[in-house]
């Protein structure tokens, strides 16, 4: 079904990276979610209004907000798309993102609402009027509700989209809420038990949990988190194929939406390589990252010296040293100057962001260290985070 809905209102399928093209991928999402919701809600809330169940009834106000939350990813979908303009030079594309945050706070709200529900539930009990329609229609409603997890799903995959992804979240605890239900609906009719409440306690604690859980992703998503460890493999094998590229650092990648990164970098160069052909490979290198990539970069070229012996014994004996104090550090930009009765080497020291270290203690520890090694040493270090 997802393949014939895709292949039937999705022209040009296969180029996501269209920005039309993309839109239409979430227009298609939103409103399947929005029809399927409407229609489960009220067929669950008929249900639980005659059938006196207040586990069904909270599930059919949950697919409510849900096709709520479907119209807040359309609107915030059309949004995102909207072209650059003056004060938003990057585009509009993190509109998406907060339209995920508005849907989770959503689906928090109706959390605690059924909360209170359930609550009055449990000190007030009644017993479910349940009868075998009730129960075909649930089922019917599980697996409606499957379905609809891995609708969301294939198209979140398929274009990379945070919001869609959290609908798809939504969905199969939807799913896991509704099987609860169930289960509680057939206690009521074969043991004459009513765990109404306590199954609709279960539900709104799970939509809490589910709720909290994507509210997090997001706002790491706006708060700006590190970049995909194998979009970063791929930027550096791409890059150190260029002629006179020895190497890359310091990588920064910022997300201003899907399809909307901006990434930079330092590339090393040999000191002595002809400056203008050393400026065409980089302009040509960011052309090509954007072709491939569908990134803007910018790179900083860092001329090195890689002929010269002594130089490149004293970058491999203070990258030992280095290793020794930390394996996780590294270091870049090493340069060396002799003057006689000094040797200053100048080097970059990167340290993990998550290394809970005492940074001035480990400069002076390396720096302690190559001095013992020859008296002429003195470390010039530059300590930095890096950002991948």
């Amino acid at each position: 079904m997802t393949k014939f809905l895709i292949k039937l209102f999705i022209k040009d399928k296969d180029n996501v990276q269209n920005v039309e093209v993309r839109e239409k991928y979430g227009m298609l999402s939103s409103i399947t979610g929005i029809v399927v919701n409407i229609l489960l809600s009220i067929f669950k809330l008929i249900i639980g209004v005659f059938a006196k169940s207040m586990a069904i009834i909270s599930d059919g106000l949950n697919n409510i907000s849900d096709a709520g939350s479907s119209v807040v990813t359309m609107i915030g979908f059309k949004m995102s798309q909207k072209k650059v303009d003056a004060d938003h030079p990057w585009g509009h594309g993190r509109m998406e993102y907060i339209s995920a945050f508005i849907v989770d706070i959503l689906i928090i709200l109706v959390g605690f609402e059924l909360l209170q529900s359930s609550i009055e539930k449990i000190i007030n009990p009644e017993l479910p009027n349940v009868n075998y329609i009730t129960i075909i229609l649930l089922v019917v409603a599980i697996l409606v509700k499957l379905w609809l997890f891995l609708f969301y799903n294939k198209i979140a995959k398929t274009i990379s989209s945070a919001a869609i992804k959290g609908n798809a979240y939504d969905s199969i605890s939807d799913s896991v809420s509704t099987f609860a239900v169930l289960i509680s609906t057939l206690i009521a009719k074969f043991v004459g038990v009513s765990i109404d409440g306590y199954v609709s306690l279960l539900v709104s604690a799970f939509i809490l949990v589910t709720g909290f859980k994507a509210i997090k992703e997001i706002i790491d998503l706006l708060l700006g988190m590190k970049p995909d460890p194998e979009f970063v493999k791929e930027i550096e094998e791409f890059a150190t194929k260029y002629e006179t590229i020895q190497g890359i650092h310091d990588i920064m990648v910022h997300d201003y939406g899907p399809g909307r990164k901006i990434v930079s970098f330092h590339a090393e160069v040999p000191a002595d390589s002809n400056i203008c052909r050393a400026h065409d490979i980089i302009d040509q290198m960011e052309q090509d990252i954007y072709e491939k990539f569908g990134c803007i970069t910018t790179i900083h070229m860092d001329p090195i010296v890689v002929d010269n012996e002594e130089i490149n014994e004293m970058r491999r004996k203070t990258e030992k040293i280095v290793k020794s104090i930390n394996e996780k550090f590294s270091i870049h930009d090493f340069r060396m100057t002799d003057g006689g009765e000094r040797i200053n080497l100048i080097f970059d020291l990167v340290i993990p962001t998550d290394e809970k270290i005492d940074v001035n203690e480990a400069v002076e520890k390396i720096q302690t260290e190559l001095h013992n090694k020859n008296n002429k040493y003195h470390a010039v270090i530059k300590p930095e985070h890096s950002y991948i």
